[in-house]
């Protein structure tokens, strides 16, 4: 190996003066060959061999340790230039700091740079300088343009031309008009080729030629791993815990030569792995498995579809369509262990619709991970990944990581790893999140490449698929795309598929996986319109396999249905009569305000009515404080949960919110009109459980809450489109039998095929149409690209077409840094709100609305407080934010000084419990939640 001049190891880094006032620096060199070793280790013990697999399809295991090696190397050739070498520091205090390194380039034979001044230094960022200063000594583009984009994103094509147009800022002249220009150039040019050869001779190539190159999805993938081992070799200490210090800046008179390089990297690694890796199992005994892991014995169909699923050769996407209640979960996380077996993952993430649901099947996932974790004697880590995450009292209870101690547990464990936060949350080995987190994968945003990395290397289960809009699918499916690039095995759940979305989920995968034309893919003829239900379908290689026979088929089940006048007086006098011999009856509405008028009136009946024995009244909905929605929840739960103490009359009005997450159970239901699939789903609430029923209701009964003639209402129809609500109240006939119907009618209401039926159809499916139009193009806005091959390996060297196959401009025209709820509006389509704490004020002092003094509770708690503003609030979103920031920083200046109440907003209501705000007087209630009503309309 040769021996670096004075010059390159003159060259640094990173800099800084820490708290003591003692200035440090870090030698360029250092950093590269830390990020090198951490690449090494990330690439050889980090990644799962299913992400080594991708990477070795088309390279050799060697060339490939060897490429990781040199692009985690070489990722900060950009800052060997006198552009990042004169760079002063942000802190005006440290410009002794930063004269003394540029000092000591000059003593070094870098004449003149201390007076050089630079009128476009920050047109040359030192990740584009790298991609030049490599593109100009020969590397392909597909490897240069991850240097370019290492710091999260790529650059907008080749950058060679950045020589000429920037010369200085590579070179510190401009042009060469003397013999003292030339010499101040070459040595810049030649400190810039001594790193490269160096950085050659590390990793074991004889020149910049044999660096092989690499398709899209390759780069991606490598993308990811160089960022995290970029920051990973640039922290310090970890997470900031200076007493478990990882890569350490040193002392101005030190250098390479006084560093170990290799024992620090692995002091460094050795700090920061504090978790066991998963090693999957084969389940060869399912019976066995879910005694183990779930503490009772499969079902049949369970088992059938699990041995279905363990017999896949070469497993792709698979799609469980089944009735709510048959076990789908436990089917999704067995089979999430015996994918991961057969295709080397090792990890999981799973994606719900909402924070409900993904709190409630956290609950069942961390079970399952704990019963991994004592049989295997492991330390796993999960990761809850929601916005409100951090106030689920199941997660938080959770221990860190880093505060065990090895031999603090006997047996396995489960924690939570704090190094995986904000960005490189998707990186968790187990994650639960909302589906955001997974669309996400389809949004251009910075850093892409690490959440690509981190789902690369899991099993993906989404449940409830059934519940995306056109606007989510169309980003489903170009992740769905990008899982089959990687080949990652998906398994995806739902009670209520339509035949047409199905196909197209496994197009999108067989498209990303083979980059072929749907035509290539092989099933038996009439797969695209299997009525069967529950059907098995698993995409196997090329080959589409579907399942239909698992046993003795479950038994069927009465469903009654009758449509009543959606009047609130109207349906509460046919609910009052349904249960006056007792009984627990859902009410489920379209919007928070219908909610509320029912529930109002609900409650105006029992203080009127002169029962004996009146109903008891809850309500829930989304217009709550997360703190009593929580509460409503929990004692949901307890009156008509599993195995609960049923009261003897109950009348439970809700929204949406009830058909998700919560195990309860109706005697009888009331729902608004909703699409056929929307509607089944709220009828598996009734008589969910098994248990004697009161007299009048031992039958399933649903009735449907409409307006008489094909008129649905505004509030509906803003919601639903009226296709299908035409559709659904044409096919849902008087009497159907479950799970037998399901599937058939949700066919015959998302079929085209069947729209002759349906008498005055036309305007309708014309707004369907445009609608659909509409919302995929602006889906399209801010959407990757999907993954790209080429038709030669020659392509990737044909200056003609190989910037087609690089990552430039893949994250072009992004969206920007987004916070939490500005990202999942980006792919939910859905208008940016506003959440606020909301408090009230009585003579002067600021009380929670329970009654609890402000200055008495924590910050934590202080948070919790948090409503979401109804979308009339904040029609003028920027008037709206402005106003809210004028009541916080007026009345609560200190919370700018909390990192929980940072960036709070505050709403605050008087003793009544009211306010005005926005044109709009509001009340709130922990009965029924926030009201409005426009001013001078009360």
């Amino acid at each position: 190996m040769g021996v670096l001049s004075q010059q390159a190891l003159a060259l640094w880094g990173k800099k800084k003066i820490d708290k003591n006032g003692v200035p440090l620096w870090l030698p360029l060199i250092v950093h590269m060959i830390d990020t090198k070793n951490v690449g090494t280790w990330l690439y050889n013990c980090w990644l799962c061999d299913g992400q080594k697999s991708l990477l070795t399809r088309r390279l050799s295991e060697d060339e490939v340790i060897k490429l990781v090696q040199f692009i985690c190397y070489i990722h900060d050739i950009g800052k060997a230039i006198p552009a990042f070498q004169i760079k002063k520091s942000y802190d005006d205090e440290h410009r002794a700091l930063d004269n003394y390194l540029i000092n000591r380039l000059v003593r070094k034979s870098f004449t003149g740079l201390n007076d050089l001044l630079l009128n476009s230094a920050g047109k040359s960022k030192h990740a584009c300088a790298g991609e030049a200063i490599l593109e100009e000594a020969g590397l392909n583009e597909t490897v240069a343009a991850l240097v370019g984009g290492h710091h999260g994103k790529p650059q907008s094509g080749n950058q060679r031309s950045q020589l000429d147009e920037y010369t200085a800022n590579y070179y510190q002249v401009d042009q060469c008009q003397s013999n003292q220009d030339r010499a101040v150039q070459s040595r810049w040019k030649k400190v810039q080729k001594e790193l490269i050869d160096y950085g050659l001779q590390l990793t074991g190539f004889h020149n910049l030629g044999e660096i092989p190159a690499i398709i899209q999805p390759e780069a991606v993938i490598l993308e990811g791993l160089l960022i995290m081992a970029d920051w990973l070799a640039s922290s310090e200490y970890l997470n900031n815990d200076s007493g478990k210090p990882m890569f350490n800046m040193i002392g101005l008179n030190q250098g390479i030569n006084d560093l170990d390089m290799t024992e620090r990297y692995k002091k460094a690694i050795d700090t920061w792995v504090v978790n066991d890796a998963w090693v999957p199992e084969e389940i060869d005994d399912i019976d066995e498995y879910y005694k183990s892991h779930f503490s009772f014995r499969p079902r049949q169909i369970q088992v059938a579809m699990e041995k279905n699923i363990r017999d896949t050769i070469d497993p792709g996407v698979i799609i469980i369509e089944a009735e709510m209640g048959i076990g789908k979960t436990e089917i999704a996380l067995t089979a999430a262990e015996q994918l991961a077996y057969a295709t080397s993952r090792t990890g999981v993430y799973i994606g719900l619709p909402t924070q409900a649901t993904t709190n409630a099947m956290f609950d069942r996932v961390n079970a399952w991970l704990h019963r991994i974790a004592n049989i295997e004697g492991l330390k796993l880590d999960i990761k809850l990944l929601h916005g409100k995450a951090n106030w689920n009292s199941r997660y938080t209870s959770i221990p860190r990581a880093e505060d065990i101690e090895s031999g603090d547990f006997d047996e396995g464990t489960v924690t939570v790893n704090s190094w995986f936060e904000g960005k490189k949350s998707i990186l968790s080995d187990f994650t639960v999140g909302t589906i955001d987190n997974l669309l996400l994968m389809g949004l251009k945003q910075k850093h892409l490449f690490l959440r690509h990395l981190g789902v690369s290397n899991k099993v993906i289960v989404i449940d409830e698929v059934h519940a995306y809009d056109a606007y989510m699918n169309s980003y489903l499916s170009k992740v769905l795309e990008w899982l089959g690039a990687y080949h990652v095995p998906v398994i995806i759940l739902s009670a209520t598929l339509p035949k047409d979305r199905r196909n197209h989920l496994i197009y999108s995968y067989f498209k990303g996986k083979y980059g072929d034309e749907k035509s290539d893919l092989q099933a038996e003829a009439g797969w695209e319109s299997n009525p069967s239900y529950p059907l098995l379908s698993i995409l196997d290689g090329k080959k589409l396999k579907q399942y239909s026979d698992f046993g003795l088929p479950s038994k069927t089940k009465k469903l009654l249905v009758d449509y009543i006048d959606e009047d609130p007086r109207t349906a509460l006098l046919k609910v009052n009569e349904k249960i006056k011999n007792g009984g627990v009856a859902g009410i489920i509405v379209n919007t928070v305000k219908r909610a509320q008028i029912f529930a109002k009136l609900a409650q105006d009946y029992e203080k009127t009515t002169d029962s004996k024995e009146p109903a008891l009244i809850k309500v829930l909905h989304s217009g709550f404080l997360a703190t009593d929605r929580s509460k409503h929840e929990k004692e949901l739960q307890c009156l008509i949960g599993k195995n609960a103490k049923r009261p003897r009359k109950l009348i439970v009005i809700g929204t949406q919110v009830l058909e998700q997450s919560l195990d309860i159970d109706f005697d009888v239901l009331f729902t608004d009109i909703a699409p056929i699939d929307l509607l089944l789903q709220r009828a598996g609430r009734l008589h969910r459980h098994t248990i004697s029923r009161p007299k009048g209701l031992e039958k399933r009964h649903l009735y449907i809450m409409k307006s008489k003639g094909n008129d649905y209402g505004a509030a509906n129809e803003s919601i639903y489109e009226k296709y299908y609500l035409q559709k659904t109240e044409h096919f849902l006939t008087s009497e159907i039998l479950l799970p037998d119907d399901i599937s058939r009618l949700v066919q015959l209401v998302y079929d085209e095929a069947t729209d002759g039926e349906i008498p005055n159809l036309t305007e309708a499916k014309d707004k369907l149409m445009f609608d659909f139009k509409r919302e995929k193009n602006k889906a399209k806005t801010f959407q990757i690209n999907s993954p790209v091959y080429p038709d030669d390996e020659t392509d990737l060297l044909d200056e003609t077409w190989v910037d087609y196959f690089t990552i430039h401009r893949w994250l072009d025209r992004d969206k920007g840094n987004l916070n939490e709820n500005q990202a999942s509006a980006a792919v939910r389509d859905i208008q940016e709100s506003i959440e606020v704490i909301l408090l009230k004020e009585i003579e002067g002092a600021y009380y929670l609305l329970n009654g609890t003094k402000v200055d008495q509770i924590s910050d934590i708690e202080l948070a919790k407080q948090v409503i979401r503003l109804p979308h009339v609030l904040t029609l003028d979103i920027e008037q709206a934010i402005h106003r809210l920031e004028t009541i916080t920083i007026k009345n609560f200046p200190e919370w700018q000084q909390s990192s929980w109440l940072k960036g709070a907003l505050a709403l605050v209501l008087d003793a009544h419990m009211t306010c005005k705000f926005m044109g709009y007087h509001l009340k709130y209630s922990s009965v029924s939640g926030l009201s409005y009503e426009k001013e001078g309309t009360e």
